[in-house]
């Protein structure tokens, strides 16, 4: 059978997947970044009061989303200063489906997308599977702080070479690096309004760990400039991942938000998949979960302060800045460089952290983990790094 060539031809594990498969022995995972794993969602009760509200017997479809539901997420901006119309949000059941989303909405088949790297490998799927291309563009890290920035260069590159949009994470993952302001300001007038969108993924965005280095904004408040979507979800910002709901906010000036409106209003219409009784839930949801979110910040200040404390430890170790999200780049010893560190710590020491080149990065002495685990899990576990390191 020929399949298409949106799905990979080459469907083989990864060393680190099939060393997992193959292990007999226990080991302690320090990549854990579902927040119902870590101990941190809420809990049983809260959700079985909040998705008792009255109407999910009713299904009255909204391509948008529930007009109650719509203005809880511009509430959700609202509470960060930020003023996005409920007119302008889209619900969908996943951040994956709004990239699904917008990729429809801006490219033709064999168009290409810029994509940052190093970054989390979800991008390589989602645009394939759309039969477009990916452009990668590099954040490099910016002396003397060692901050992570877009290569704004090789975006222009890229723009010129025919890309329809640029993707951003911010703050990004794993490098946890936010979108500055004045970044965003030279990124904006790389776009040109009549060619070009920007799409930023902002699941992350509740979460500064050591901080951004100004206002951490979404690109949707914008009200001028090229087309913006900020992209946010329950997910992340309230740690409820089973109950699959994101949203697309749409942003810049507004003739081509309310074409690109139009446009999203007949792709959603085609879905329908956000369900009815997690839409009427959402305001407690957002009041639920914006507890949680407090748990989460206290697990990552505690877990960054514990791996500070270990890697001091290690003679030639040490980490890049989190500016913020739940993960931690970690720079280890050059002894231990040259081949597959994580694969190397999984066998020797019994603890999974991720490799460097899950995420493209271009220097081969980084692993990434996950601050989210609970404490005596993550404790235990940058004990057995320091062990085997030393």
């Amino acid at each position: 059978m020929q399949f298409s060539r949106r799905t990979p031809a080459d469907l083989s594990e990864n060393p680190i997947t099939a060393a997992l498969r193959s292990r007999a022995e226990p080991f302690l995972d320090l990549t854990v970044s579902n927040p119902t794993a870590a101990g941190l969602s809420p809990s049983d009760e809260e959700l079985r009061d909040a998705l008792a509200a009255p109407g999910s017997a009713i299904y009255r479809p909204d391509p948008r989303g529930l007009a109650s539901a719509r203005e809880a997420v511009a509430g959700y901006y609202a509470a960060r200063g930020e003023d996005v119309s409920p007119d302008r949000i889209f619900l969908t059941a996943s951040t994956s489906e709004a990239y699904a989303f917008l990729l429809k909405l801006l490219g033709d088949a064999g168009d290409s997308m810029l994509v940052p790297e190093p970054s989390y490998p979800l991008f390589e799927h989602l645009i394939r599977l759309e039969g477009l291309t990916a452009i990668p563009y590099r954040l490099r890290l910016s002396p003397p702080a060692n901050r992570w920035r877009l290569d704004l260069a090789a975006v222009e590159r890229g723009l010129d070479s025919g890309a329809r949009a640029v993707l951003s994470v911010h703050p990004n993952n794993p490098t946890g690096s936010f979108v500055g302001r004045e970044e965003r300001r030279r990124l904006a007038s790389l776009l040109d309004p009549s060619r070009h969108a920007l799409a930023s993924d902002e699941v992350f965005l509740d979460f500064p760990v050591e901080g951004a280095p100004d206002p951490a904004e979404a690109a949707a408040s914008s009200r001028e400039g090229p087309l913006a979507f900020s992209l946010g979800g329950l997910s992340k910002s309230c740690a409820l991942p089973q109950l699959k709901l994101a949203w697309i906010a749409v942003g810049g000036d507004a003739d081509a938000a309310r074409e690109a409106s139009d446009r999203l209003d007949l792709i959603a219409d085609t879905y329908l998949s956000v369900a009815t009784p997690v839409q009427l839930a959402l305001p407690r949801l957002f009041e639920i979960g914006g507890r949680a979110a407090v748990r989460i910040r206290e697990r990552l200040r505690r877990n960054l302060a514990a791996l500070d404390r270990a890697l001091s430890r290690v003679t030639g170790a040490g980490r890049f800045p989190v500016e913020g999200g739940w993960s931690a780049v970690l720079r280890l010893p050059a002894a231990f460089s040259g081949g597959d560190i994580a694969l190397a710590l999984l066998e020797t020491a019994g603890v999974l952290v991720q490799p460097g080149w899950f995420f493209d990065f271009e220097r081969d002495d980084v692993v990434v983990v996950s601050l989210l685990p609970e404490p005596s899990v993550f404790d235990e576990g940058l004990d057995r790094i320091v062990s085997a390191l030393s």
